[in-house]
């Protein structure tokens, strides 16, 4: 999007709405998609006094794909509002990285506002209780009793060969 083509003065602001696509994400080893993978985004557009722009991105989207812990199917609504501010000449804090020559990439902010909202886990639900580490079955599914007799520690096993008269 180019920002110059805004023609905003000083102190003025627009707020606009575009399409993204936004591309897959990898998160924890798997891929997860966005769906609907075309989003609506609305960007509030400030031109600061002097130079630079106050930026601010929103948009919503579901993110689907695999569960952390069972494997199962997984989505999460997320909601994003993120923030940015360019300012030639204010240093790294007040550079953003999505603007470069008046021009803002849209699409590459949107995408890594949705990676910085996800969860440290994505689940199929809160109570997920995951695979059994012995048999691999998802003990979402499995009997209450699910169970399996440990293994004798190996540490004991010369205690085995002792014969007792």
């Amino acid at each position: 999007m180019d920002l110059a083509a805004l023609h905003l003065r000083p102190g003025e602001g627009r707020r606009v709405e575009v399409d993204v696509d936004i591309d897959d994400v990898s998160f924890g080893g798997q891929t997860y998609s966005m769906d609907p993978r075309t989003v609506d985004v609305i960007l509030d557009i400030s031109r600061m006094s002097g130079e630079g722009y106050a930026l601010r991105l929103r948009t919503s989207t579901t993110l689907r794909g695999p569960c952390m812990r069972c494997l199962d199917d997984a989505s999460l609504r997320l909601d994003v509002d993120a923030r940015e501010v360019e300012a030639p000449g204010g240093g790294d804090e007040l550079s953003s990285p999505y603007v470069t020559d008046e021009k803002l990439d849209v699409a590459a902010w949107t995408r890594d506002a949705v990676v910085l909202a996800l969860p440290q886990q994505l689940l199929c639900r809160d109570d997920c209780a995951g695979l059994c580490p012995v048999c691999g079955d998802n003990l979402n599914d499995a009997d209450p009793d699910h169970a399996h007799e440990s293994a004798p520690d190996p540490r004991w096993a010369a205690l085995d060969k002792l014969k007792f008269d």
